[in-house]
């Protein structure tokens, strides 16, 4: 993808992918012990993947990862365990044990848990990637022109 490997994209950024999956899996973990969901809420997988974003728009141009297209294929993995820990959790909502992914604040008010699926596996995977890619490719603008050239990799 873009001149990298998969295994390089994954090595790059496996911090943010090891708390996306540590602070969902907390999250519904919580969740389904009965943890209120107004305590649960105060662990957003979405924090870290806006710090991922930033971080990766400051970083693949001073560590010479890449550019702009590199930053597409990363902000992609990382929705992938996003979306996948709350498709996870909707699917257990379905199956009877509810939880803060299905809760009516994070669901469209509640209306059909499979919509609210369907929606987290098309939807939420191309808005959000394209999203952060911009806001992360305006950070590695920014970065660009008040960095030094970048390191090599």
């Amino acid at each position: 993808m873009f001149g990298k490997t998969l295994s390089q994209y994954l090595a790059f950024q496996k911090l943010f992918l090891a708390l996306i999956v540590g602070v969902g899996l907390l999250r519904l973990g919580l969740s389904l012990a009965g943890v209120p969901d107004s305590a649960v809420r105060w662990l957003p997988m979405n924090v870290v993947l806006w710090a991922g974003t930033f971080y990766y728009g400051v970083a693949v141009h001073r560590i010479g990862f890449g550019s702009y297209k590199q930053l597409l294929p990363l902000l992609f993995l990382q929705l992938v365990p996003f979306h996948g820990i709350a498709v996870i959790g909707i699917l257990l909502a379905i199956a009877g044990l509810p939880n803060i992914f299905a809760a009516p604040e994070f669901s469209f008010g509640g209306q059909s848990q499979w919509l609210h699926l369907a929606a987290h596996l098309t939807i939420g995977m191309v808005v959000p990637t394209l999203l952060t890619w911009g806001i992360a490719s305006l950070v590695m603008k920014v970065t660009k022109s008040v960095a030094r050239k970048p390191a090599l990799a």
